[in-house]
């Protein structure tokens, strides 16, 4: 027997295999194709104060190496969230983190004090960094004292856990990172999608409705691996590590890069099944390896002999 739980500060997973915002629904629709007690969390779809349409199509295309969307985090809105799906999610043993947006800090504030007269909710990961909607979500997180303030506001109105979703388009991630970890983060995920775009050449227009969109999958995994790396090394609470985790060597080399645990996302478009062959992947690594608990592997990342460089 080998042991992969982990803690995400004060929250026990069984495993650390997270199946990320925005790529999984409600968690409820996976349901039927495998099953949910076998993961260690679950990120619910992001959520907003009231019910949001999203942006109009087309609004998500194939690209080498991975994805573009630009959802623009349509979502049911908190309340029905309460009422319809919460209840349903109760029934599984997994840990449960709902995601969440606003437009300002007041509404990221209503938002967090609604959902902790909630039961069954492990924690919130607080989007400080998607970048397709107009206003808030990424401008919160671009710079480190704008990102300090929103946590600080957020801290006071809850006491479920903070896990804090930074996004890649900051000057320097790690500032971000210890800044929200001082104004009372209990965790940090990143990274959220790059800005990216694509152009049909026949009519030279944008394939996307917004123009740009979020650049996923695994095309990103060097670039927000070596962010994991960065920020893992500066700051003291759990790092959550995702961007293109597409098996579980991959899910692995987050971990031992610093990560506590790590987030399943594009990969679940492509193979629905993905957490659960990741979880069981990890399983056999650790039996191959003679390691009987995967903490042994956080953070594990030998560096003799090797020089780190800014070229």
């Amino acid at each position: 027997m080998v042991n992969t739980a982990v803690n995400i500060g004060c929250i026990p997973l069984k495993n650390p295999v997270i199946a990320a915002s925005g790529t999984f629904g409600y968690g409820l629709e996976f349901s039927p194709l495998l099953d949910l007690n076998e993961l260690g969390g679950i990120v619910v779809k992001g959520l907003s104060l009231k019910p949001f349409p999203g942006n109009p199509p087309p609004r998500i295309m194939e690209t080498t190496g991975g994805m573009l969307n630009s959802i623009g985090l349509q979502n049911i809105g908190v309340n029905s969230f309460i009422k319809e799906k919460l209840p349903l999610l109760r029934n599984y043993d997994v840990a449960i983190f709902v995601n969440i947006f606003g437009h300002t800090i007041e509404e990221y504030v209503r938002i967090a004090r609604r959902l902790s007269e909630a039961e069954g909710i492990a924690g919130l990961e607080v989007n400080i960094s998607c970048p397709n909607i107009k206003k808030g979500g990424m401008s919160f997180g671009k710079e480190p004292k704008q990102a300090g303030l929103l946590t600080k506001r957020i801290r006071k109105a809850t006491s479920l856990p903070l896990m804090i979703k930074l996004t890649p388009q900051a000057s320097d991630i790690a500032d971000v990172a210890k800044r929200v970890e001082g104004e009372g983060a209990d965790s940090i995920s990143l990274v959220n999608t790059f800005l990216g775009m694509a152009i049909d050449v026949d009519t030279a227009t944008p394939l996307l409705s917004t123009i740009t969109g979020g650049l996923s999958g695994p095309a990103i995994k060097p670039i927000a691996l070596r962010m994991v790396w960065e920020v893992a090394q500066k700051v003291s609470i759990p790092v959550v590590g995702l961007g293109g985790i597409a098996s579980y060597r991959d899910a692995l080399e987050f971990m031992i890069a610093g990560a506590q645990a790590v987030q399943v996302g594009t990969a679940n478009f492509i193979n629905p099944t993905m957490c659960r062959e990741i979880i069981h992947g990890i399983k056999e690594y650790l039996k191959a390896k003679h390691i009987d608990d995967i903490k042994q592997l956080i953070g594990s990342l030998n560096l003799s002999g090797h020089e780190t460089t800014s070229d």
